[in-house]
This record gives structure tokens, sequence and C-alpha cells, in this order.
């Protein structure tokens, strides 16, 4: 008898821990190939002109009022099917992705297989009918369209086109080297687009680069079986420059104009924003040494120069975030983001008059300008709470009275209803997966629409620890450190740095994970206690925070990264022989620093995509932070990693993808070279055809390439 309760209990107990054990993560969980593995979100948007929220729902689309206790139907996908029908169109099988123009119209995108295009269709729910606006050819890309009248600006190969209708109007026919309508400079200076409607639709404003007196770059591609060549235009820093234009194409009358931006050639042309009035223009115009900007206003008319409105020096350099923001109803006044006290904050400006008047004050980044309300009131969101959280405020011109509207600690997203009442606030943080909230104008809970599961508390993920050390200058340094799920305090650990330790990134933050990617829990389930350090040079700290690399990339963040190292020496379960560092692109550039600048703390180093010598980086990003190798030698030399090879030791290796376009493959292969030549022996591996990283189920690969050479030398 009693053998058989001890046999039952034994089962019990069997039984209950397989009922709990939890999963493992794969390769593929880290090469972002399982969706499942991320918080489940919800898509709630605000209803164009109200205060009701809209949402999908098995195949409907539901509207709810805020103080509404049910949602009602909207929109049924039987209904869309009916419409379009009724107009000769296709069905469809899910709702379609919809841009509300007004509380009973949206527009939306749809492939047309029989005429191989994308059409741009108008749903209009009073009206019971979808309508073909216009459509644009399969292969066109930068899509911009301009509302009411949804007219589509695109781009094909290196021209400019729009259509209007059943029109089809080509706006330019360029040679091979010049394109219009794309991105320029690099996507530098917030560029992320080459097309600019004026506020009503008539006049088209592009950026034109001319490349033609760039050196070529090759890259070759080994799919064919004898391999080719496909040159791209890279500017090396110190070297010749594309040559950019913005030209104004009037829709009415096809007549175009070229904007006076008197100066050398090869300045930046940043900022670009239409005055509500149509008639005028603005370009930020940075010159090459990239530490002077003159906001300019031109007639769009004719391309004159008219006058500046505000100049911006730096010893160092001066970064445009964003273009102007017109105040609502006025002509005369806009507010445009600068970092003149330090901190990233809002300025308001007068075009006539000249004033600037700073509205934001403190050591904290204003990180985005949200937009105005009717009330005078602006929306942005800040750094204020900590550096480590996004909160969004809303702040009245006149009074200079603030509220703000997200509460709980985290990383916020907020986007307000038409009356400036109530905000939806869809947020994450280290104890929030993902929530999304209604708040009032006062910042207070009205109701929760969504509150997520953490996915990875299915899986053996270790515990993530927050912490803050201090720089040489007295600055705090925030650390994020990964246990393994299994941690035994009375073992001794490896640990696998990940750093990154750029300009424009923060690897540290208050959100789901803390803002560490799966593949670090992928090495912490592995085996290793993972650490970062976001040091001097990285985003949203203010100037002084970011502006220590000038000159001298690498050396202060490898200082602070030094400090992390001491830290973790210091642990108690911490086997301070097996440490080593892993990062990509600067990542890459900082993990071969470290391993080559502390060989007694750093046993084995991975480096993806790294820079080696900045002499070979483009130009805007690379004289920004190091001026150009003539003005600043000393610099290059003190950075370059390629003429300090004679100092590795130990395992490192080096990744590159082979058609990477950004961190040319150039970097590792002359630093290989010179390991040669010095007697160093080091391990290299390429992903053929990849860019700038691995992405896709290649990934898999790279993550068990990194983790199985850490296993096996640390």
């Amino acid at each position: 008898m009693k053998k058989t309760l001890l046999l039952i209990a034994l089962i019990s107990v069997a039984l209950s821990s397989f009922a709990q054990e939890k999963k493992m993560l794969t390769p593929m969980d880290a090469a972002y190939q399982n969706r499942s593995i991320y918080p489940v979100g919800k898509s709630v948007n605000w209803l164009t002109g109200t205060d009701k929220y809209v949402f999908t729902e098995n195949s409907n689309l539901m509207v709810q009022d805020v103080n509404a206790k049910t949602a009602s139907v909207l929109l049924t996908l039987d209904q869309v099917n009916s419409y379009l029908n009724a107009a000769g169109m296709d069905s469809i099988t899910r709702l379609p992705n919809l841009t509300w123009l007004d509380a009973s119209k949206a527009y939306y995108y749809s492939f047309n297989k029989e005429n191989n295009c994308v059409d741009l269709n108008l749903l209009d729910i009073k009206a019971k009918n979808i309508k073909k606006v216009t459509a644009v050819p399969s292969n066109a890309e930068n899509h911009t369209i301009t509302t009411p009248s949804l007219k589509v600006a695109y781009t094909i190969d290196n021209n400019l086109y729009y259509a209007d209708g059943d029109k089809q109007v080509q706006v330019t026919d360029n040679a091979a080297n010049v394109i219009a309508g794309q991105s320029v400079h690099r996507n530098e200076f917030a560029i992320n687009g080459g097309i600019f409607w004026s506020p009503d639709g008539s006049k088209l404003a592009y950026y034109s680069m001319d490349e033609s007196m760039v050196s070529d770059y090759p890259l070759v591609d080994i799919t064919t079986r004898v391999a080719e060549a496909k040159p791209i235009k890279y500017p090396m820093a110190g070297m010749t420059s594309h040559e950019v234009t913005l030209k104004i194409y009037n829709t009415v009358n096809g007549e175009e104009t070229v904007v006076k931006t008197e100066g050398p050639a090869d300045q930046y042309l940043t900022s670009i924003t239409w005055n509500p009035d149509n008639e005028k223009i603005y370009i930020g115009v940075l010159n090459r040494g990239q530490d002077y900007l003159q906001f300019n206003e031109y007639n769009a008319m004719n391309g004159e120069y008219l006058q500046t409105i505000f100049e911006d020096r730096d010893e160092q350099y001066v970064e445009p975030v964003g273009p102007a923001h017109f105040l609502p109803n006025n002509n005369k006044e806009f507010l445009w983001l600068a970092q003149r006290d330090g901190f990233y904050h809002v300025w308001k400006h007068n075009t006539i008059t000249k004033e600037a008047k700073q509205i934001t004050k403190g050591e904290f980044v204003i990180t985005a300008f949200e937009g105005f309300d009717k009330n005078g009131n602006i929306y942005y969101t800040s750094t204020e709470e900590s550096p480590l959280e996004r909160h969004y405020y809303k702040q009245n011109l006149k009074t200079g009275k603030k509220v703000k509207i997200s509460k709980e600690h985290g990383t916020h997203g907020v986007t307000p209803s038409a009356s400036g009442k109530y905000f939806i606030d869809s947020y994450s943080s280290t104890d929030v997966a993902r929530n999304i909230d209604i708040m009032d104008a006062n910042g207070k809970q009205v109701k929760r629409l969504h509150e997520a599961t953490d996915p990875l508390k299915e899986y053996n993920a270790g515990t993530i620890e927050l912490g803050t050390l201090k720089a040489e200058d007295g600055q705090t340094l925030y650390t994020r450190l990964i246990k393994p799920y299994n941690f035994d305090e009375n073992k001794k650990y490896p640990v696998v740095i990940y750093v990154y330790g750029g300009p424009h990134a923060q690897m540290i933050t208050d959100s789901w994970t803390a803002g560490a990617g799966i593949f670090l829990h992928y090495l912490s389930q592995e085996g290793f206690i993972v650490f970062t350090l976001d040091n001097r040079g990285s985003a949203d700290r203010g100037e002084a925070f970011e502006q220590v690399i000038h000159r001298q990339c690498g050396q202060a963040e490898m200082r602070d990264q030094k400090v992390g190292i001491d830290y973790l020496k210091s642990l108690p379960y911490v086997d301070a022989d097996r440490i080593g560092t892993d990062g990509w692109s600067y990542g890459g550039f900082m993990s071969t620093n470290m391993k080559i600048n502390y060989p007694e703390d750093v046993k084995v180093s991975t480096a993806g995509g790294p820079v080696m010598d900045w002499k070979y980086y483009e130009v805007m990003y690379g004289e920004r932070y190091m001026d150009s190798p003539e003005e600043n030698p000393e610099g290059y030399e003190l950075t370059s990693l390629e003429n300090k090879t004679e100092k590795l030791e130990g395992k490192l290796m080096i990744i590159h993808c082979t058609t990477d376009p950004v961190v040319l493959w150039q970097h590792s292969l002359v630093f290989v070279e010179n390991c040669i030549h010095n007697g160093k022996q080091l391990d290299y591996f390429v992903y053929p055809g990849h860019d700038h990283n691995v992405y896709g189920p290649d990934r898999a690969h790279l993550v068990t390439k990194i983790t199985e050479y850490f296993k096996a030398n640390l």
C-alpha cells in the first residue's frame, strides 16, 4: 500500500513538473521568425474628426464612443465586398487597411492583377460605395499622397511621376546618375523621403540628386554564373560628395522651377517645409562642415531667396531633426526643435519679426513633436521623467501650463482624439508587455482597451536587472544585466557584453524586455550572463553626453565600457576570465575596439559589419562625427583599428555581409590583411548577398554562428 502511495506521489510530481515545463528559445525565435514570441497587439485608432475609436473584430470594423460600454458595427467584410462587386471589382478576404479622411470616407491601396498595377480606392460609408481614384504601376516606389485630392506622386527607378485620376504624368526624364523624388544625404538629418506636396496639392517639391561626380564603389553580385559588378555611389569622408537641389513642379500648368539655394554645391538641404499659404517654402541649408545651419525662406513660384529666418551654429555639429511645424491657421509662426541650450527643445519662430522664443526648458530631450489642438496646446514626447522612459505631454503656448498625459512608467505612444479631450495610450514597460488605455485631458485613465500577456513567460527567459554606473565625467550610465533562467548565485558565469555605443541609438529603455532583443535572451538561455551599457555618445541624453565623441569616435565610449567591465569583475557570480563582447556596425567597431585595447579583460569577441577605419565611411555621418581626414588626421589615426592589429590577442571573429552598402566589406578585409601582415590569427565569416545585416531565415544561422563561437571559446 505504501509503495502504491509513493508511486502515485512520484507520478503526480512528475506530471506537475511536466505541466510547468517551459519552452526553450530557438535560433529562429532569436531571428524574428516567430511572431508568437512578441506581445499580441491590438490596432485601435481614432475615427477622424470624432471622439470615437475603431478596431477590427473578426471580419467587422467596430466603432465605439469613449463613454459607451459597447461597440457597434461600422463596416462588415460583406458590405465591403458588396460595394466592390457593384463597382465591378474583385472581392477580398479581409478588411483593407483604411486611412480615414473623415468619419465616413477612407482610402486604401489594392493590387490589380489584371492591369499589374496598384489601385488607390476611396470607400464612402454614407454613399455605400467604393470608387477607384487612381492607379500607379506595380513597380512604383515612394508613394506620397496629397489629400483631399488623392493625387499620388511616386518614383520609378530614378524618375518622378504622379497619378491624378486617369492621368499618369512623368515629371522628370533624368540621366542615369540623377535621382528625383527619393531620400538624399543617405537619410541623415531626419530625411526619410524626397517628395513634398504643397498643402493645397497643386505643387510638387522634390529632391533632385546628381551623383555623377561621385566615385563608383564596386559591389559584386554572385548569383550569376559569371559574377557581375553592381557599383553604387558612395562618397567617403573627405571625398567629392553628391549635389542636391530642390525643384518645384506645378501640376496646374506643368511649369517647373529650381529653388535658388546659393552656396557650395555639396551643402545639405534639410527640413523641407511648406508655408500654409502655398506660396513660400523653407529649407534648412546646412554647410558640409555641418556646424552652420541657415533656415531660409524661398518664393515657391520662382525659386528666389526671400530671407533667412534663423541661423544655428555649434562648435561640434548642428543636426536638424525634422521640418518646421506651422501653428494652425497661421502662416507666420512655426515650431522648431533645436539643441541650443544643450538639449533638444521646442522653439517658436516668427517669419515676420524673426523673434525666437523657447517653449520647453529643462535638462531633458524632446524626442518628438506630436502636434497641436484647437485650444492652443502643443503635444510632444520627452525624456523628462527619465532618460529610459518616453512620456507624452501637452503644454499651452500662451500660459505654459503643462500636463503629463501618460502616467504609468514606461515607453508610451499616444494619439489624441479630434477634440483633444481623449488620448489612446499604447505603452510597454519593464513589467508590462503591452497595454492600451484611453486617457482624458488631465492624464486620468478612462478605460483599458487591451492588455497583452507576456509571451516570454512561456519560455525559459532570464531575469533582467537595470542599474547605473558613473562615467569619468560624472554622468550617469545606464546598464542592463540578463541572468540565465536557472541562475545560481554560487556559480561563476561567463559574460557576453552586447554593445552598440554609437549615435542615434539607445539600447536600454523602460519597455518590454528593457529594450533587449530575443537574441540576448537566447544567449542567456544558453548559459551566459548578458550585459549592456549605454555609453556616452548614445542617443537622447543631451549635447554634452553625445558630442563627447566628436573627432575621436570610440574613445570615450570605450572608457565607459571599461567602467562596465570593472563592475562585472566585481560581481561574485561573474567569471572575470570569461568576458566576451558582441556588436554590429558601430557595435562591431566597439566590440573590436574593446578586444584590441582591453585584451586582459576581453577574452573573446565577435564583430559584425564593423567600421575599421573612418576614412572608408560615408561623408555625411563620417564628417559629422570625425570631420574630414584632411581636417582631423590625428583623430583618424587614433580611431583606426586596421593600424592596431599588432595588439590583437585571443579569439576574435569578424562577420561581414558581402554586399553591405553602409559599412563596406573593405573595412574588415583591410583589417584581415593587416592581421596577416602582423602574424595575427582571427576567425572570419561572410554572408553572401546580404546587405548591412542578416535578415530573414538566414539570420538564424547568424544567431547560431555567434552563440556557438562563444560556447566554444568562452
